[in-house]
């Protein structure tokens, strides 16, 4: 099955996500299938950047399930699909 979820990036102390489309079985860093955006934790707005809305729409029409995390950030940052 296919999740949309965070990818880490970034060095120690100072991490940054990629919101990335990826089979579930691989690593948390491994590959993915695509890009949909970046989120940085440490920034003082919501810290969604870049954020591709038609290609989430897209895999979850595919039937791509979203990570707990990235429906929580969602919902708190307003973004609706």
């Amino acid at each position: 099955m296919v999740k949309i979820r965070l990818a880490r990036t970034g060095r120690r102390n100072a991490p940054h996500y990629t919101i990335v489309a990826t089979d579930e079985r691989s690593p948390r860093d491994g590959k993915f299938l695509q890009k949909l955006g970046f989120y940085n934790p440490k920034a003082k707005d919501n810290g969604l950047t870049q954020l591709d809305k038609d290609g989430i729409v897209a895999w979850i029409g595919k039937g791509a399930q979203l990570s707990d995390t990235i429906n929580s950030l969602f919902k708190k940052n307003g973004i609706k699909l």
